[in-house]
């Protein structure tokens, strides 16, 4: 009875923002009614800014600010139809436009009411389940793997209980008595090097005869050769915290029908773009507006899914299904809509217990996306939630949601080549003046923004989604095209963790984003130009050059993402002591990685002395009140001068087992600094404010991008420095403003009188 109510609540509201969405008012009227539901917004926001009546209140206005957009545009904008030139461009414009705001909508859907999970209830010894941790690795750097197994086998568990398989799908038998003499014998010495790692770590190694079905094949064997109750899966990279199980485990004993405990993503260091752009450190992370707030909003509907990693999952649901699913390069969220269609429950929890690494280079990022991006396009080709018995009908529209996301590259390429046309061809592909962009658009966007902001505010800073979107759909769009030519095509491809890039240079794959950019360029002078030399075109010049000029924002700044800066390491604050022959120096460390790090020294005769090559001992004590001195064999590889010191860079040299466990000690304490980590980035930033941040960003990163793209060209400007070239770019920005501001300080035209008193132009046609 409940349900039929709400949905019949569901109706009365959707006719009622029809009906407004209809009614034909003037652009006054609907500059006003849009002004009007604006502020009305802002208003809410102020005075009642955590309640879930202001928060639906919020919502409400802004949708119907968008409700009466949409209509407006589909009815108003379009191009004539017999006109075919500009009208099929046009349809394709607005139809990208309505798959936003359908987005737009399936994610109030979601998010709406995000759920808070309580803490897991704790779990006397004799209830608790047997855990088998399953770490699939591919071909992923013997250290990164040492501090994965090192975490998983110290989990906070007891050990007759809990069991660590190190699952080796790069030491199969296909890959060992491989035609290829060389990449056999690298097969074959990676196996020998894993059996003993493991061995070492107290974990078991498992490899199979063939490669197939990549991850999923992987896990599945794993499942088939072992039997505890839940299974735990880290990738490679993953490091998990002692408190893992602690945290999830007790929610299986609460539903038996409970399938997965997911649990957050959380990096140690930088994805591209935060690195390239140097945000790491204080705004929040990319993955943070699916962790922090779209997570929550699939577990409200029971439809939070399987993310690949950081997750426990029950043993007999997966058996249920056969195991992992594997006909989707993605059989992380493919497994989920399996086992939600067979009425199976999942749980997310919002609680930073595994800290992983992204990828390093701007290459492997998109690789990454890529995979990603045609998994879900294969699920939803070949698996289509509203096709899926059992599922409910909210799963059925989150799972649309995740699947349908990745769709985004297709109308943000419309975004850019739309003002294009007209500045180049003078295509009416959108048939609006100045006083509708502003009375409707504008308004639009503005309402747009403000649910996006209340939504996801303190997770994600606004227009960053739209760089996000913008630098990997230049390579997307081509992934997903060759889906639709042959959906069972794709293959699983390991994405590049754990690189460090030692120099600064364009990424390979910063043609297409310089290209974009020059045409850009060129569009705004175009744009120039007829401004002053066609006054009776001016109105929609205008509205052009506005979109235009966004459209240069992001590109420029996607100059400096595609500009790779060296690879950072994890910053620590650590007291040690260094052994080199028989003195003891006390050293500070400042950095570390799995491979090495830099120690900073006070003037000591002992490091003045030292040479690339020497050898010595790294005495640290491990955290807590118990903590213990370990040991870790060092090598120098470089000396620099430090005020009245030494910066030291050593590398580390012949880890074994117990090495590892101090780098893990060094590198991730626990899942309260993670946490700490986090919320000190959740900082939220207002509409203005991120403007105004984004336009530094494009005077930094556009020079830095270009200077970078000169000095890999022309030798001669490799001799100047980036602030050379910000002092250059920023004298050359100061003396167009000019020349512009004298440009436009004559009379507008007659043709643009006052503002309220435009004709409009769809009334005209």
């Amino acid at each position: 009875m409940l349900r039929l109510f709400n949905m019949a609540c569901w109706g009365v509201f959707g006719a009622i923002f029809i009906a407004i969405a209809a009614e034909p008012v003037s652009i006054q009227a609907q500059f006003c009614l849009g002004l009007t539901a604006v502020i009305g917004m802002l208003a809410v926001r102020r005075l009642d800014p955590r309640s879930h009546t202001g928060r639906h209140v919020f919502l409400a206005l802004g949708t119907a600010v968008v409700a009466r957009y949409v209509y407006w545009r589909i009815t108003s904008t379009l191009p004539p139809v017999d006109d075919l030139v500009d009208f099929i461009p046009g349809v394709i414009l607005c139809a990208a436009e309505i798959f936003s705001v359908l987005m737009l909508a399936i994610s109030l859907f979601v998010v709406s009411d995000p759920l808070e999970r309580r803490p897991a209830p704790l779990l006397a010894a004799d209830e608790l389940p047997s855990v088998d941790v399953f770490i699939p690795t591919y071909n992923e750097d013997l250290g990164l793997l040492g501090l994965t197994l090192s975490a998983a086998t110290a989990i906070d568990y007891p050990t007759d209980k809990l069991n660590v398989f190190l699952l080796d799908d790069g030491g199969t038998d296909q890959k060992c008595q491989s035609s290829d003499a060389k990449a056999a014998l690298a097969a074959r010495l990676r196996r020998r090097e894993l059996m003993q790692l493991a061995k070492d770590m107290g974990a078991t190694y498992m490899t199979r005869a063939k490669n197939e079905h990549a991850k999923a094949g992987n896990l599945n064997n794993g499942l088939q050769r072992t039997s505890g109750e839940l299974v735990a899966v880290f990738d490679a990279d993953h490091v998990p915290m002692r408190d893992f199980l602690t945290a999830t485990v007790g929610y299986f004993k609460e539903d038996p029908r409970l399938f997965l405990v997911q649990t957050p993503h959380i990096f140690s260091n930088p994805d591209p773009l935060e690195k390239n752009l140097r945000t790491f450190e204080h705004m929040p992370s990319e993955n943070e507006m699916f962790y922090g707030t779209i997570q929550k909003g699939l577990d409200k509907w029971n439809a939070a899914f399987f993310c690949g990693s950081a997750a426990l999952l029950r043993r007999e649901a997966l058996t249920q299904v056969g195991g992992f699913s594997g006909i989707s390069i993605t059989e992380d969220c493919e497994t989920a809509l399996d086992l939600h269609s067979r009425g199976w429950n999942s749980l997310y929890v919002d609680k930073p217990l595994i800290s992983g690494l992204q990828p390093e280079s701007f290459a492997s990022f998109i690789g990454q996306r890529s995979r990603w991006a045609r998994g879900m396009f294969q699920i939803f080709l070949l698996k289509n939630p509203i096709f899926k018995r059992g599922l409910s009908p909210a799963q059925k529209i989150c799972y649309l949601s995740n699947m349908m996301y990745w769709f985004f590259s297709f109308p943000r390429l419309s975004f850019f080549v739309a003002p294009l046309l007209y500045i180049f061809f003078s295509m009416h592909i959108y048939q609006a003046n100045l006083q509708e962009f502003f009375a409707y658009t504008v308004i639009y966007m503005i309402a747009n923004m403000l649910m996006q902001n209340r939504l996801y505010g303190t997770v994600r800073w606004p227009w960053v989604s739209e760089l996000y979107e913008y630098v990997q759909s230049l390579f997307l769009c081509r992934g997903l095209l060759s889906v639709v030519l042959n959906p069972w095509k794709p293959t699983f491809n390991v994405t590049d963790k754990g690189q460090s890039l030692e120099q600064e240079h364009l990424s390979e794959l910063a043609t297409p984003y310089l290209a974009m950019f020059g045409l850009l360029v060129a569009s705004s002078l175009v744009v120039g130009w007829r401004y002053c030399t066609e006054p009776d075109s001016s109105d929609l010049l205008a509205v052009v050059a506005i979109w235009n000029a966004f459209n240069l924002l992001l590109a420029g700044i996607s100059l400096g993402v595609v500009s790779e800066r060296r690879t950072p390491r994890a910053n620590i604050d650590r007291y040690a002591e260094l052994a080199l022959g028989t003195a003891i120096v006390p050293v500070h460390i400042s950095d570390v990685s799995y491979g090495g790090c830099r120690l900073e020294v006070e003037e000591h005769a002992v490091a003045r002395h030292l040479r690339k090559g020497a050898i010595g001992v790294l005495s640290v004590r491990t955290s807590g009140e118990n903590g213990i001195v370990e040991t870790l064999p060092v090598v120098l590889n470089d000396r620099t001068v430090k005020d009245q010191g030494w910066l030291l860079g050593f590398e580390f040299s012949g880890l074994r087992a117990q090495h590892y466990r101090v780098l893990v000690d060094l590198m991730y304490s626990d899942s309260t600094t993670l946490e700490a980590m986090r919320q000190k980035r959740r900082r939220q930033k207002g509409l203005l404010a991120g403007m105004v941040g984004f336009a530094r960003w494009w005077l930094n990163e556009t020079a830095r991008g270009l200077h970078q793209f000169a000095r890999q060209y022309w030798p001669k400007v490799a001799a100047l420095t980036p602030e050379q070239v910000d002092a250059a770019w920023a004298a050359e920005t100061a003396e167009a403003a000019k020349l512009f501001a004298v440009a436009v300080s004559d009379p507008l035209p007659a043709a643009q009188d006052e503002f309220m008193r435009l004709p409009s132009m769809a009334a005209q046609h």
